[in-house]
């Protein structure tokens, strides 16, 4: 009976192994017996009950456990200033929960007459985990409690980022281990309910990557409705749709985006007209924030006695340069030979977001480490950025110790240090830019299409045609809407049966 069962092979995707494909993790390996052998075959062969998203967990937990004991000094001593910036723990946890009224019952945007500075899903994620706290009144016990209940939180979710990052592009799973083990979610993770915008949008990534594209817009929606900066991946969207054609692509994704964002935004714009506008009236409003590249500047021209800029000032040259950015970036795409990977842009206009951007707090590392990931998943070039992002947290905190303490320079951190830290983790950012827009005009450099991959992130782009593509050099080889693709094939013939002659003559 044996022999004459149809064997039926469990089918398994390979895996790509980072012990061979990264030479860092490969040089690294030495110490265990080095890189995993030319014959194995992982994914193909049961691994136990070491599952590659098991491990993923266990290493989450672990970087979580030194994410609390970052914060220790503060769980036992409270949220003082300037201790909490000196102790580098300082979390907007505590500070809301005292100074927003959190701990004598007010629920943001739901409480007539209470402001809250940010959108309305984290107002809402503040009043939950405030009502999940027991007994009453501002305590340290009740407000260490309201930093444990958000924390907690925020590990359940970094884990689900996770395991999203992983299954985006099943063939690379172990790309996911930047995320699970990343310094900058470590030291910024409990900062503030940033990771709720980064989970809901890698599991809009998630959703998009398998064609689910209303599902995909509901999530970037959300996440929007949390944190602004998610919907700047409709951008990435927009650009692959000109790029290969598929326009449905743009206007169901953002379409769903939009819905899903007007579903939580107007019951309580209804509900709160100025509690609601008060998000929007502080972000244009407040001046330059803290290691933003034009607090920064401000802080040389004091010194200096030059002009320093307003609100209104650094509003529009933030916008200008934005928006000169996606510009650039939509040209790289409609220029590049191949189509990008829409991670690639994604990374590449939250990046220059944040680098334009008025406001720059420390854990906004967190959003651009799963991007990351799946834009250019070198381990090389992630931890020089990530030392870089890790020497600018410790001087802002020391900076600020400075600042709130009013103790004389040399018990503290030079201005000049810090305006140095902040150069340092801008360079560190604008160069991973420059190495994702080098992967993407030379594609034999990509992690990815190196070995044979399209783009196992973009869904309906993945393997997608060019409908519209522009050669600047070879305009006769740009593919255009109205062009038939014939004619673009017999240009691209004649363009190397005459490169062919040149080279024999």
């Amino acid at each position: 009976m044996q022999e004459t069962k149809p064997h039926r092979p469990q089918k398994r995707a390979r895996f790509v192994v980072p012990s061979r494909s990264d030479s860092l993790l490969r040089n690294f390996t030495e110490l265990v017996g080095g890189p995993l052998g030319k014959h194995s075959s992982p994914g193909q062969i049961s691994p136990g009950p070491f599952t590659v998203e098991r491990v993923l967990i266990i290493l989450t937990v672990i970087a979580a456990l030194l994410a609390v004991l970052v914060k220790d000094y503060c769980r036992v001593n409270g949220w003082e200033t300037p201790g909490q910036f000196y102790a580098t723990c300082y979390s907007d946890f505590p500070e809301l929960f005292k100074n927003r009224g959190l701990g004598n019952g007010v629920f943001p945007f739901f409480s007539q007459g209470s402001l809250f500075e940010y959108p309305v899903l984290m107002g809402i994620i503040a009043g939950i985990t405030a009502l999940m706290v027991p007994g009453q009144g501002l305590g340290s016990e009740r407000i260490l409690g309201y930093f444990d209940i958000n924390a907690t939180l925020i590990v359940a979710v970094w884990i689900v980022t996770v395991l999203l990052t992983a299954r985006i592009n099943k063939r690379r799973p172990w790309d996911a281990a930047m995320v699970a083990v990343a310094p900058g979610i470590i030291l910024a993770g409990f900062i503030n309910w940033d990771m709720w915008a980064v989970g809901l949008l890698a599991l809009a990534m998630y959703f998009f990557s398998k064609d689910k594209l209303i599902l995909s817009g509901v999530c970037i929606g959300l996440g929007t409705a949390t944190k602004l900066y998610p919907v700047l991946i409709l951008g990435a969207v927009l650009v692959l749709a000109l790029r290969s054609g598929k326009l449905r692509t743009f206007l169901t994704t953002t379409g769903a985006a939009v819905a899903s964002w007007l579903a939580v935004n107007l019951p309580i714009a209804a509900l709160n007209p100025s509690g609601w506008r008060y998000f929007f009236e502080f972000t244009q409003d407040r001046p330059a924030g803290y290691s933003s590249p034009w607090f920064a500047y401000n802080l040389v021209a004091d010194r200096l006695q030059w002009m320093q800029m307003n609100a209104a000032t650094i509003n529009s040259l933030a916008l200008y340069l934005f928006i000169l950015a996606c510009a650039l970036i939509g040209a790289l795409t409609l220029c590049a030979p191949r189509r990008p990977r829409i991670a690639q842009l994604a990374f590449l206009i939250v990046a220059a977001f944040i680098l334009t951007n008025k406001v720059y707090s420390p854990q906004f590392v967190i959003w651009l480490i799963p991007l990351l990931a799946l834009a250019r998943p070198r381990w090389r070039d992630f931890l020089i950025w990530q030392a870089a992002e890790g020497l600018h947290w410790a001087a802002v905190w020391m900076y600020l110790g400075q600042a709130t303490s009013g103790g004389s320079v040399q018990h503290n951190i030079d201005m000049s240090y810090y305006v140095l830290a902040v150069g340092l983790h801008m360079t560190a950012t604008a160069y991973l830019m420059a190495r994702v827009v080098m992967d993407i005009w030379n594609p034999a450099q990509d992690p990815l299409r190196m070995y044979g991959d399209d783009d196992p992130h973009g869904g309906p782009f993945d393997g997608a045609r060019d409908w519209l593509r522009i050669d600047l050099l070879r305009p006769s080889l740009s593919v255009l809407p109205w062009r038939p693709a014939a004619a673009v094939r017999t240009a691209e013939t004649q363009a190397a049966r005459r490169a062919e002659v040149d080279s024999d003559g």
